[in-house]
């Protein structure tokens, strides 16, 4: 049977395989900002809302999806769990009030953005934004970041110094006084930082394509 949240959750789907947030979707079908935002799911009275036609037909329109994608989108809601996993631009990330020292996302101001059941429950995504990190990583993009996951040499990592620089590399070699981080654009320098500069490294488990 066809339910106000297996659309609702179809909807949030759609967005995650277009690396958005639900806002973040709106804004790409030319909606208002809030269009999807669960807080427009219910009326003032309480009861559930459907989404408009209109809505979701400019959604599909501007992910190029089919109508047919979209109503597998809306049976595959019963059988794989997502979770709404917080979302951060990447330029903000260097700003106060987001992070704790450890790395793990705190405070307000972030949105979400739905993704299948990830095992860390500190995950929480950054949008890319700029061509600096290209062709790893284009303006849009969406990577997923997990706080908790151990760290290899070769992962691709984020970091944040004490000074407040945020980068995304490739961690090439780690000792007990420094950290060697790979640019992902060969156009940009590799960096060799004292560990006593650095605030935390977290682990990129996913990136949108």
């Amino acid at each position: 049977m066809l339910t106000h949240a297996k659309v609702w959750s179809a909807i949030d789907r759609l967005a995650a395989r277009a690396g958005l947030s639900a806002s973040g979707l709106a804004k790409r079908a030319g909606l208002d900002p809030t269009t999807f935002n669960k807080s427009k799911r219910i009326t003032a009275e309480g009861r559930t809302r459907w989404p408009s036609t209109e809505s979701i037909a400019k959604a599909l329109a501007a992910t190029g999806t089919p109508m047919n994608v979209f109503v597998e989108l809306i049976d595959a809601a019963e059988g794989r769990a997502t979770c709404a996993v917080p979302l951060l631009g990447f330029a903000q990330a260097g700003s106060g009030g987001y992070f704790d020292d450890g790395g793990f996302p705190v405070g307000e101001g972030w949105d979400e953005i739905a993704f299948p059941a990830v095992t860390d429950e500190h995950a929480y995504a950054l949008e890319i934004s700029g061509e600096s990190m290209q062709p790893a990583y284009r303006d849009g993009d969406v990577i997923l970041v997990a706080p908790s996951a151990p760290i290899r040499r070769g992962d691709r990592v984020v970091v944040r110094t004490r000074s407040g620089e945020v980068m995304a590399k490739e961690l090439k070699r780690r000792t007990a006084k420094s950290i060697e981080l790979r640019s992902l654009n060969a156009e940009h320098e590799d960096r060799t930082l004292a560990v006593a500069d650095v605030l935390w490294i977290a682990r990129i488990l996913w990136a949108s394509q």
